[in-house]
């Protein structure tokens, strides 16, 4: 079982039991595909965009806002080595895998912009930033193309489409 551990903070109204289940599945997902269990704890987080551009100015040095921030815990080889242990550790205990900060305005106004829902957009940031969790990014070309290719994967596997 998955630990989500969610600050709604203003957003309450918005983001709705639904949607946490469907980051739930989409998150178990994403730990199916990498072979990993799901004792791994998430913090996810909700802001405006002016409390995301302080963060991001903060932890990476742009002063502008934006959609997700992602907090790894582990590098990608770290990862590596769990999944070889997974098996070996049945303690029951999670392991806080990272955190993920989602701007509310960002996320809407993205969802408009490329025509599809709310509840989508945010599982797509979700999606995107839990790869960035498991040690994944898009720096390069090929890098993206295979974030990108995960993303839709998982989101398939988790049966979100365009209309959610």
């Amino acid at each position: 079982m998955i630990d989500l551990n969610y600050d709604l903070g203003e957003y309450s109204a918005e983001i709705t039991k639904e949607m946490i289940d469907y980051l739930k599945v989409i998150i178990g997902e994403a730990l199916n595909v990498h072979a990993l269990n799901d004792n791994y704890e998430i913090s996810l987080t909700f802001v405006d965009d002016e409390e995301i551009r302080i963060i991001n100015k903060q932890y990476r040095k742009k002063d502008t806002k934006t959609d997700v921030l992602s907090f790894p815990m582990f590098t990608k080889e770290e990862i590596g080595i769990m999944r070889k242990n997974e098996n070996s550790n049945d303690s029951g205990m999670f392991e806080l895998l990272g955190d993920i900060i989602i701007s509310i305005p960002t996320a809407k106004a993205q969802a408009k912009d490329y025509n599809h829902s709310f509840t989508r957009e945010i599982c797509f940031l979700v999606c995107h930033s839990i790869l960035h969790l498991l040690g994944y990014d898009h720096e390069n070309p090929g890098d993206t193309k295979m974030m990108q290719a995960m993303e839709r994967h998982i989101l398939e596997k988790a049966e979100i489409t365009r209309d959610h």
